[in-house]
């Protein structure tokens, strides 16, 4: 039943009249399942078969905006059936769907090839983090209390489970901000097309953005996404630390040896800790 329910569609989205082994599908329906006064086995089994597929591209395709929009919503279809057949979904949640795209478009850059795929890798990284991010674990939080009298040199600070620290070589936040305006806004404007007097536009793509290197922390807060730029040293601190690396150790590797400007060092680093402790990015 499993396999049959999981096994692609045709082209104009109905089930395959062959079994894998080539007999036909009517045939081994019959076996396993009764027609009634209305329907065959096979339209039965169909009914389910449509419902698995339509279900989880649905959900590919609200998961994967910016991947959308890099690679074409056609393409984007194609991929999400290729993908899904890959790697069909083996969680009760589909939260996990889209857990192996990233290794999925490294085993076939044929999907990418035709664009940008550093861009469509970036992209990709960053919505998976997203739901990670969502509904990752948090433990209690840090205060300042707890880091009274603690010596830098030995002291080792844990990262919340859900903070994700990442490095792109696009500026995908920026990207992702305004793809969702502009789906927002056609939202908007679908609601309004009952208006007779207003007219219809042809809405322009999002541009695809330049490279830029770019380093994102993506937390949340009262059940909230948010994503925040880091400058270079902040995220090679943060990334440190969440290695196992003392404080003391990944303050000192996070800029250059030299000691020039070190007052200036000293307050960013202390604005740093300041605001990751105000978001709670570290825990007990």
């Amino acid at each position: 039943m499993a396999g049959a329910i999981m096994h692609p569609l045709t082209p104009q989205n109905r089930m395959q009249l062959r079994w894998k082994d080539g007999r036909r599908t009517s045939d081994v329906a019959a076996t396993f399942i009764k027609p009634n006064d209305r329907l065959t086995s096979f339209e039965r089994l169909e009914i389910y078969n449509r419902q698995y597929w339509f279900r989880l591209l649905d959900c590919f395709y609200e998961d994967f905006p910016g991947l959308r929009a890099v690679i074409g919503e056609r393409k984007f279809m194609k991929l999400a059936e290729s993908y899904i057949e890959r790697y069909p979904s083996q969680s009760f949640t589909l939260r996990n769907l889209g857990s192996r795209l990233e290794t999925f478009l490294g085993e076939e850059s044929r999907w990418t090839a035709s664009h940008n795929h550093q861009l469509a890798l970036d992209t990709v990284r960053f919505e998976w983090a997203q739901i990670e991010a969502f509904d990752g674990e948090a433990r209690p939080i840090l205060t300042k209390e707890d880091l009274e009298g603690k010596d830098p040199s030995r002291l080792r600070l844990k990262l919340q489970p859900y903070l994700q620290l990442l490095e792109f070589e696009y500026p995908v936040d920026d990207f992702l901000i305004a793809i969702k305006k502009r789906e927002s806004s056609l939202r908007s404007e679908a609601s309004n097309a009952m208006n007779a007097e207003r007219k219809t536009t042809r809405r322009k793509k999002t541009p695809l953005p330049k490279p830029q290197k770019t380093f994102v922390a993506v937390h949340r807060m009262n059940h909230v996404i948010y994503f925040k730029n880091l400058e270079p040293e902040a995220y090679r601190i943060l990334l440190a630390l969440k290695k196992g690396v003392t404080l003391k150790a990944a303050c000192a590797a996070a800029f250059s040896p030299n000691n020039a400007d070190m007052g200036k060092k000293i307050e960013r680093v202390q604005r740093w800790f300041q605001n990751w402790m105000s978001l709670g990015w570290f825990c007990k």
